[in-house]
This record gives C-alpha cells, structure tokens and sequence, in this order.
C-alpha cells in the first residue's frame, strides 16, 4: 500500500510501533502501510525523521483491522 492510499487506522509513536502493527495486520491478510502525520513535536524535525506514524488500510478493512488492535483500555 502507497502512502497516498487509504484510511487512518490508528497513530503510533514511532516507526518500530508501525512494523510491528502493520505485520499483525497483514498476518490477517489486510494491506497495510503507514506515514508521518503532520503534527511532528521534535525540536530537532529539521535534523531528523521524528514525529508519529498514521497506520493506513484500505477503507474495506478499516472494521476488520480495528478488531485486531490491542485493546488499550486495560
């Protein structure tokens, strides 16, 4: 999945957090893929790749894929 394609699913914290995600989701047989937000709150963004990740899928797995997201209600 491009970049460009699909829905937000969830963010993450970084890009560690997305490949583990994005690997649980397509365990399940759902695209995945992810992007940088807009919002990035590192003083050192001009220096480095920082800032939070948006988990995308395909707007026909959105259901599915938030059903297997670990519940952070606990």
């Amino acid at each position: 999945m491009e970049p460009g394609e699909g829905v937000v699913l969830t963010v993450v914290s970084g890009e560690p957090e997305a490949d583990v995600l994005c690997g649980l989701l397509r365990s399940a047989d759902i695209d995945c893929g992810y992007r940088r937000t807009e919002a990035i709150d590192s003083p050192l963004e001009d220096f480095m790749t920082a800032g939070s990740l948006e988990i995308l899928v395909r707007e026909e797995d959105l259901e599915t894929a938030r059903q297997l997201l670990p519940d952070s209600s606990a």
